[in-house]
């Protein structure tokens, strides 16, 4: 290879700007966490009720969290004073953005509602096997299946 095209190669490598993705992610305790790296996370909360983030799977409970694309650019452009972000932070989020984000969490609060009404409001729980039949829970798995249905309501209606 020639002088001239490795210098031209270095002159495009360094003179390309930098473009970095922002990516989103929840932790098991809902607050709101910024990665600038689309790479494996993994958390779990602690015997001592702390969370604990890696990027190995190293702990018997850790879970890889779900990241979201939020927007490009860098983390610092996205949060200039580097303050922690709180669960219902959004930097960077347009008007038309924030709308939009607020429909979807009201319709999805509105429909868990519906669904832990039905379940409440039921005479008795059932589910459909693959053959298309009714399986009726015990009274001890509909009370679970209504806790947990409870459980995402509250979350999805917060």
């Amino acid at each position: 290879m020639s002088y001239l095209k490795v210098l031209l190669l270095l002159f495009v490598f360094f003179s390309t700007s930098a473009s970095a993705d922002v990516w989103k992610w929840f932790d098991a305790k809902g607050n709101t966490h910024f990665v600038d790296t689309n790479k494996a996370i993994f958390t779990w909360v602690g015997d001592d009720d702390k969370l604990y983030y890696s990027d190995t799977p190293d702990h018997k409970d850790a879970v890889a969290v779900q990241l979201v694309w939020h927007s490009a650019g860098s983390l610092q452009e996205l949060n200039p004073t580097g303050a922690p972000l709180g669960k219902d932070d959004f930097p960077g989020e347009t008007d038309d953005q924030r709308l939009e984000r607020e429909m979807a969490e009201a319709y999805y609060c509105k429909r868990a509602t519906e669904i832990y009404d039905s379940y409440v409001n039921a005479p008795r729980l059932y589910k459909t096997n693959d053959d298309g039949e009714k399986e009726y829970l015990s009274k001890a798995a509909a009370a679970a299946e209504i806790a947990d249905t409870k459980s995402k309501k509250d979350e999805l209606c917060e």
